[in-house]
């Protein structure tokens, strides 16, 4: 009776912990496909006018590239092609994963969101971004950021 009530108990507080809904605001399966540069970077021509782009997790930034069986390549891609406010050079080190979210696009039926922090010389406070590798999106220079020359 008592193994009973706590595998009921477990299987209830597990259902309440997991969403069946993506949180996540700015995916979009029609958006066009990424492409490459000759350096390996991705090519960005737009510039997000939206401050949550990449720093709110509900708004992460979309890299989803032919698959995400090599779960880093595509963040490289992504932070390589950036530059800090004036053109500075940036370094970047994922701090974590998190926020899990329903997907099609896993073999698991879940994805997680990178949290990467950037810095670059001069810089007061780290900057830190929310990255998707498994929803596409379309692909924006953050806000406060600026493309590598």
């Amino acid at each position: 009776m008592n193994k009973s009530i706590l595998l009921i108990a477990l299987l209830i507080s597990l259902a309440s912990c997991s969403s069946t809904q993506s949180t996540l605001k700015n995916t979009d399966d029609n958006a066009p496909n990424l492409t490459l540069s000759k350096d390996n970077t991705f090519l960005i021509t737009a510039y997000s006018k939206d401050k949550k782009y990449g720093y709110d997790k509900d708004y992460p930034i979309n890299i989803f590239f032919n698959n995400t069986k090599n779960e880093t390549i595509n963040q490289g891609r992504f932070l390589n092609a950036l530059a800090g406010p004036n053109g500075e050079k940036i370094t970047f080190t994922k701090l974590e994963s998190c926020c899990p979210f329903p997907t099609k696009r896993s073999e698991l039926g879940a994805g997680f969101l990178d949290v990467y922090e950037l810095k670059w010389d001069g810089q007061k406070k780290p900057v830190v971004l929310y990255l998707n590798i498994y929803e596409k999106g379309i692909l924006m220079i953050p806000v406060g950021l600026t493309l590598k020359k």
